[in-house]
């Protein structure tokens, strides 16, 4: 997967911001569900959850309605460029690098539009 953990993502699909919906949204990569092909961001598709009333150990109520993030497929984001803040692609760039004595080929994660390094 070309998205990880911690990347900044941008919403590129669904309904426009005016219309309710989280297009243009960016937010950070909670979680990835690689089976499903799914991502959670941090503040994107907000939905309404109903929990079942009960007691906790303290004797306090809980449940209720509250909001939490719900997951989005991988394919409706993109990662933002760091320099540009906008989405871009993502391609590879192989480096050699020599660690205890042994030279060994690492795949470096780069932004297509400006060739910047993504951490």
């Amino acid at each position: 997967m070309k998205i990880k953990k911690g990347d900044l993502v941008q919403v590129i699909s669904g309904a426009k911001q005016e219309r309710g919906g989280d297009r243009g949204k960016q937010g950070k990569v909670l979680r990835i569900f690689p089976e499903t092909n799914r991502v959670l961001v941090e503040g994107i598709n907000r939905v309404t959850k109903h929990t079942k009333a009960g007691q906790s150990q303290g004797g306090t109520k809980t449940g209720g309605i509250e909001t939490v993030e719900a997951a989005i497929h991988i394919s409706n984001v993109a990662v933002v460029d760091p320099s540009t803040k906008k989405p871009t692609r993502i391609g590879y760039r192989t480096e050699s690098v020599e660690r205890d004595g042994r030279t060994r080929n690492v795949r470096i994660r780069v932004a297509k539009s400006s060739g910047k390094d993504l951490s």
